[in-house]
């Protein structure tokens, strides 16, 4: 199909993907239990880190977390005794071991402590030019609390390739903005326009369906190579088609 043609077929999907129906059973609906901003970040951000193989696991597995968390997870980080964080050695998911877990919600203490937010650290890394600044800024924040080498795989480095998934969906649910209500747009100083791809193995494979992906790996090259049609399909936010990608690689027999 040409460019129209296919901006028309993934607009209609876009349309019938991104709507509130969407939520209850994608890992965004963690942080929809929220309404406090820190909550919702930090709740974001913990979801979409364990979010890879069965959603209804992933979300089983974070909301078990949020449990943990006393349903408040920002006031939880910022007031835990030391005798609180034991709890946490019980919890694992996948090869996210209760070790990486630890550290991750002692970095998103110091973050908030110290750091000024996720908010701060990731737009101070988007300033120096590109979201993939901003993820690289993130990383070397992120893992700079004396992190234990086994947790460093369980935040992607674009450095070495990697196409940062679980990161760019973080970012889609916490930048883009519309009245649709499943994306949150709290985060108003990073533009849509120049959000990522959240590429994974669905939307991989749809797009090399479609012929906007030749590439063979799910890779960085590979999200590069997407956003050029991406944007051409809508330059302001190209990143709403990950509605109409994931859709019909999860839901339709395309």
């Amino acid at each position: 199909m040409d460019l129209h043609e296919l901006q028309s077929f993934l607009d209609e999907k876009v349309n019938k993907y991104n709507r509130p129906e969407f939520i209850e059973n994608d890992p965004i609906s963690i942080p929809h239990l929220f309404t406090k901003k820190e909550d919702i970040e930090i709740a974001g951000f913990m979801a979409a880190t364990i979010a890879w193989g069965r959603r209804d696991l992933i979300i089983k597995s974070a909301t078990t977390l949020m449990g943990m968390l006393e349903y408040e997870p920002y006031d939880f980080l910022m007031n835990a005794e030391l005798s609180d964080w034991s709890l946490f050695e019980k919890f694992y998911y996948r090869t996210y071991s209760s070790i990486d877990c630890l550290y991750f919600l002692k970095a998103l203490k110091a973050i908030y402590s110290k750091h000024g937010g996720l908010e701060k650290v990731f737009t101070e890394g988007y300033q120096k030019g590109s979201i993939k600044d901003a993820l690289i800024h993130f990383r070397e924040m992120f893992l700079s609390f004396d992190s234990p080498e086994r947790t460093h795989k369980h935040v992607a480095n674009i450095l070495k390739g990697a196409s940062a998934k679980r990161l760019n969906m973080y970012l889609r649910w916490m930048v883009r903005h519309d009245n649709n209500g499943v994306d949150f747009g709290l985060w108003k100083s990073i533009s849509s326009a120049d959000l990522l791809l959240p590429l994974d193995v669905h939307t991989g494979n749809i797009s090399r369906q479609l012929g906007i992906l030749k590439r063979k790996q799910n890779d960085i090259k590979a999200v590069d190579e997407v956003m050029e049609t991406l944007r051409k399909l809508d330059n302001n936010d190209p990143v709403k088609y990950d509605f109409a990608l994931f859709g019909l690689g999860v839901n339709e027999d395309f």
